[in-house]
Order: structure tokens, then C-alpha cells, then sequence
């Protein structure tokens, strides 16, 4: 495995700044992430400010209990004996549960919190415990129930859990039928091409769908389980009910200090925005970030005239009367994305945790909101960035003199001129000319014509227009021809193009692990864990 830096487009200029970490983005975030002062003193806060969080040992039994089904390996069990001790610090990070994992990202997120502790661990001499937070109370049912492989066609296909749910219950709280999952799992195995590794793929996720229903994020959960539990990865999911009973204080705290915590929010985003960036999360009026569970839908909260309500009437609460629900119905709460970080940060020690660059972006909206409530930011660690690439696609490349930049920024061009140069007898060029000629020698006739009479003139431009189509046609016609006679190498074109960067996005966020798994085993991934991480939030181009 060879592993090379190479510049991915980010679609976040504030992440960007953020992983220089120039003076544009400091007051914006708590800890410089590329300073090792920052850990030390990161470790020294949470260790002044343990009472403020929620009982350790509560918090681990919750773990214990989540992982015994899910995700129940030996190593797993030794990090949460290693949690429950007093100076154990926390690197996390989370996802919205997928089908089947999802995209590759949420691979390389896992385990980026897993070297981030381990290294972690090693400088600070104390432990530090990998935990993965599913956003399994996330209700956007269309963003998780499908994944992506490429077929033998070469087109990008996709993966889809049968049935449609048409509710806004969270994802932890849908149940899948298990014949839904048989017949997500038959596809998937009838789109993975023969392999030796495929047999024991099909069988792992057959191992995992054993219930008559099964909700997609304990899935998901043990799925990952099986991929990283080895390495102690602990995992957790925000919709579990257990969790949710020690999360009350902090619930209440949101609740009754909610105007303030508003107003933090909307400060937070006038500095990103007067900073010259631009918002990357809604920071809406009203808005009391937080959920309510009412009838099995997930309902945003607002604030009008003093209460709680939604935006379509659903429900209607005093602060008093949500207050008491809490104490007697926890199970009916949930974060949104400005609220889960504090949220995090209650329950964990969190050292650091874990994030993609929208989500540093948008967690520069959160600064004043951690202070609020006595708490402070974690420092933000971007999650490892990859592109596999193989042997094969390597030879295309050098084949065809492409780069990954060209790839990336202008593959249709390079394409297009490629095809050109395939043109023996520059019938293009040919064609351009004749274009050029014809307007040139039409011109001065249009315009007598529209001297003699008007309408002439306007029947003259309307069959230029027409014979300049039908020489674009013959143009076009003759491009296909030539395209034709090089079919097989414009395959290995899209081939290209289809592995590194699928429907035009970065092949992290689309493509399956399973994919990868089927090709190449599990070799790869093993290596990777133990190849020394580079935590500078750097894309790597990952030779295989």
C-alpha cells in the first residue's frame, strides 16, 4: 500500500481555512488541532470539569449494554473497562447510518477515530477511547436507505432498501421487515461480481439481518462492529432510549436557557458570515433546536408567543409543561445538528472528535452555545480522505496522460480533445471551416434580401439558422462515427473517470466498502489501520 498526498476539491472554503488554521478561522474555534499544546491543555479542562458531565459509570453501563448486542468483541469490552476508569479522555465522531455502511467515508471516519486515539494515547500516557456516535434519531429516511456500487456495465448503481416509509420517525425507530433485507441483500450480492470474497461478504450481512425486523442503524451497527470491533471501537447510536434517560439534565438545561442559547447561535453566524463565509447550517428565527417525538414524527420546535410549537400545529408546550414531558417521556426528545455537539460534550469527555469539512464548518456556529453552557468546543480533527486506486486504473491514466487533477477539474475536456486528435482528416476542422465560409458568404445576401422586402430577409435568416443546423448535425453525426470506431478505448475513459470520481463526486462519498472488500479482501483495510495516520486533514491518494 502506497498512500500520496493529492489536493481533493473541499466545497467548504471555512473547512479549508480551518485545516491551514490561519488567523481568519481562530476566533471562530476553542483549539488549534495542528498544536499539541492544544491536547495537553484540552485534557488538563475536562479533567477541572468532570462533575459537569453525566455520571461516568451511568454512562458506561449504557455502552456496555448497546455494544453486548451489536458489537460485542473482546477488545470492545476492554475499552469500555478502560472508559469507566476516571482519567479516560474520548476521540469521537459520528455518521447517519447507511445501507450496508454507506459510502467509504464513514469508513475512513471510524478509523480516523481510532488511530486519532490510539496516537492520542501514546502522547498523553492516559487512556483514550475510540467511540462512534450513529446519528441514528436523524428522520431522512431518502439519505440512508441506499448505497452505490459499479456494476459490470460500468455505470454507477444504486443499492435500495425496497418498500418506501413514508413517516418522519428516526431511522433507529423504523423497523425494516426482514424479507426487505433479504432483498436488499440479494441484490447487492447479484451486483457484486464473483469473487473469493464475496461468499463470506454476503454471509457476514446475512449474520447481521437475523430478526423478522431489524431497524437499518442496528444493522449498520453491526456491520461496523465487524469491520472495526477488533480495534475497540465502541459505538453508540442518539436515539438509544437508555442513553436518552441520562441525557434529561442536559435536555433541561437547553430547555430552560433556550432563548440564550438562540441568541449565542445567531451571534456565531453574523462572525462566520462577517468573516467572509458563508453559513453551512441554518440558524433559523424561532428556532429552539431541538425535536419532539409526537405520534411516531419527529417535529421541529419553535418558539411563539412563549411556547413550544411546530411549524404545522402538531403541539403546543409551555417551557413548565415540556419540562414535565422530559421527566416523564426523555424518549421523546432529540437534538438537531447545533444542539447534538453540546450534547456530546455532557456526556463524554471529549477530547476531540472526528468531523468532515461541513461539519467544521458548521460547527463554528456552536462556540458561543458550548460557553453558554459551561462547556467549551473539542478540538475538531478532520477525518482521513481517500481515493483507491489500482493498478489497473493507473495504467489507463499513464495510458492516456491523465492525472488525478485532470480527473477531478477537467476530464470532459482531455476526453473531448483526445477524441479530436482520432480525427485523421480533421473533418471537425473541416466542418468549423465551412461554417466560418457559409456566414461569411450568406451575410451580404441576407442583408439585400431584407432590402428588396422584409419578410424575404426574416425567411433568409430562418434558413440560415436551418442549413447551419444541418451542418451541426453532420458535424455531430461524424464525432459519433469516430467515437464508434474507439468504443472500447472511451469505455476505459468512463472507467477511469467512474472509479475515481463516480456521477462527477469524490469517490469516498459514493462508493460501498463492500465494493472495495469483494475486489481486494480485507487486506487493504487491515493495512491501512496500520499504516502511521496523517491527521493534517490531507487527501491521499491510496494506492492498491
Amino acid at each position: 500500500m502506497n498512500l500520496i498526498p493529492e489536493a481533493l476539491r473541499s466545497g467548504s472554503p471555512l473547512a479549508e481555512h480551518y485545516l491551514r488554521y490561519d488567523e481568519t478561522v481562530h476566533h471562530l474555534y476553542e483549539y488549534n488541532f495542528r498544536d499539541y499544546s492544544s491536547y495537553i491543555a484540552r485534557a488538563e479542562w475536562l479533567d477541572r470539569t468532570g462533575d459537569t458531565r453525566v455520571d461516568r459509570q451511568a454512562m458506561v453501563t449504557c455502552l456496555r449494554l448497546y455494544n453486548e448486542s451489536r458489537n460485542p468483541h473482546p477488545a470492545v469490552k476492554a475499552s469500555l473497562d478502560r472508559l469507566a476508569q476516571e482519567n479516560a479522555l474520548v476521540i469521537t465522531g459520528g455518521q447517519q447510518s447507511g445501507l450496508f455502511t454507506g459510502s467509504l467515508l464513514v469508513i475512513y471516519k471510524a478509523a480516523t477515530i481510532i488511530k486519532a486515539a490510539k496516537t492520542a494515547e501514546e502522547k498523553l500516557g492516559r487512556p483514550v477511547v475510540p467511540i462512534f456516535w450513529i446519528a441514528g434519531e436523524d428522520h431522512d429516511w431518502d439519505e440512508v436507505d441506499h448505497t452505490y456500487l459499479m456494476s459490470s456495465d460500468l455505470s454507477v448503481t444504486k443499492v435500495k432498501m425496497p418498500g418506501k416509509y413514508e413517516g418522519r420517525s428516526s431511522v433507529s425507530d423504523v423497523a425494516v421487515e426482514k424479507e426487505h433485507w433479504i432483498a436488499a441483500i440479494q441484490e447487492l450480492e447479484e451486483l457484486l461480481p464473483d469473487s473469493e470474497n464475496k461468499p463470506e461478504i454476503i454471509a457476514s450481512i446475512r449474520e447481521a439481518v437475523q430478526d423478522e425486523y431489524i431497524s437499518l442503524s442496528d444493522v449498520f451497527a453491526k456491520l461496523l462492529g465487524q469491520l472495526f470491533g477488533s480495534y475497540g471501537l465502541v459505538l453508540m447510536d442518539s436515539a438509544d432510549p437508555e442513553l436518552r434517560k441520562l441525557e434529561v439534565p442536559v435536555f433541561e438545561r437547553i430547555i430552560e436557557d433556550n432563548d440564550m442559547l438562540e441568541q449565542c447561535y445567531h451571534e456565531s453566524s453574523g462572525r462566520v458570515v462577517t468573516s467572509g463565509f458563508t453559513m453551512q447550517a441554518d440558524v433559523a428565527s424561532g428556532g429552539a433546536n431541538l425535536f419532539y417525538i409526537h405520534e411516531g414524527s419527529r417535529l421541529l420546535l419553535f418558539k411563539e408567543d412563549g411556547r413550544f410549537v411546530d411549524r404545522k400545529g402538531y403541539v403546543s408546550f409551555s417551557k413548565t409543561e415540556l419540562l414535565e414531558i422530559l421527566h416523564q417521556h426523555p424518549e421523546r426528545f432529540s437534538n438537531n445538528v447545533l444542539t447534538r455537539p453540546l450534547m456530546q460534550d455532557s456526556i463524554f469527555p471529549v477530547l476531540s472528535t472526528v468531523l468532515g469539512h461541513a461539519e467544521i464548518a458548521y460547527w463554528a456556529l456552536t462556540k458561543d452555545a458550548f460557553h453558554r453552557m459551561g462547556l467549551r468546543m473539542p478540538i475538531l480533527m478532520p477525518r482521513l480522505s481517500y481515493t483507491i486506486l489500482d493498478h489497473h486504473i493507473q495504467k489507463l491514466m499513464d495510458k492516456y496522460d491523465l492525472t488525478f487533477a485532470d480527473i477531478q477539474f477537467s476530464f470532459d475536456e482531455k476526453k473531448e480533445t483526445w477524441l479530436l486528435s482520432l480525427d485523421e482528416f480533421d473533418v471537425n476542422g473541416q466542418f468549423e471551416d465551412l461554417k466560418t465560409s457559409f456566414r461569411k458568404l450568406y451575410a451580404p445576401l441576407l442583408e439585400q434580401l431584407g432590402q428588396l422586402e422584409s419578410g424575404l430577409g426574416r425567411l433568409g435568416i430562418t434558413n440560415s439558422e436551418k442549413i447551419e443546423e444541418q451542418i451541426e448535425y453532420m458535424q455531430k453525426r461524424t464525432k459519433q462515427a469516430i467515437a464508434q470506431r474507439h468504443e472500447a478505448s472511451l469505455k476505459q475513459w468512463d472507467y477511469v473517470e467512474r472509479s475515481l470520481f463516480p456521477s462527477k463526486r469524490p469517490q469516498e462519498r459514493v462508493y460501498n466498502v463492500y465494493y472495495y472488500v469483494n475486489r481486494y479482501g480485507t487486506d487493504w483495510l487491515k493495512e491501512l489501520m496500520e499504516v502511521p495516520a496523517d491527521m493534517s486533514g490531507i487527501h491521499h491518494i491510496l494506492y492498491i
